[in-house]
């Protein structure tokens, strides 16, 4: 198993920046990608952001050039920088893990934290 523990999320205005941080521990030789997924009230969970261990990198078209995702591999942490947010920013942020286990596929989910962008 692998466990995801986040943090960083907060209140800011828009045009503000934040940085969220997501550590992973357990199985984490077996993890293959790490990302950012969010869901505002009301609205479905939606994929953000995701880096692979290769350093891939792929972003939703609404916050490409506005975040960047990056990894510590010395600590097993993911960042997201959030930089020039807008009020439609505002989510639970969730921190995931794609990777395999004895051959099946799995997908763990940290507990989410939650940003505000106020206008």
């Amino acid at each position: 198993q692998v466990q995801l523990v986040e943090s960083g999320g907060g209140s800011v205005q828009a045009g503000g920046s934040l940085r969220l941080s997501c550590t992973a521990s357990g199985s984490i030789l077996s993890i293959k990608a790490m990302g950012w997924s969010r869901q505002a009230p009301g609205k479905q969970r939606e994929l953000v952001a995701v880096i692979t261990t290769a350093g891939i990198t792929n972003y939703k078209d609404s916050v490409k050039g506005r975040f960047t995702i990056s990894r510590d591999n010395a600590k097993n942490t993911v960042y997201l920088q959030m930089n020039s947010l807008k009020p439609e920013d505002t989510a639970i942020y969730y921190c995931y893990a794609d990777g395999t286990s004895y051959g099946s596929p799995y997908r763990y989910w940290g507990q989410g934290t939650q940003v505000t962008v106020s206008s």
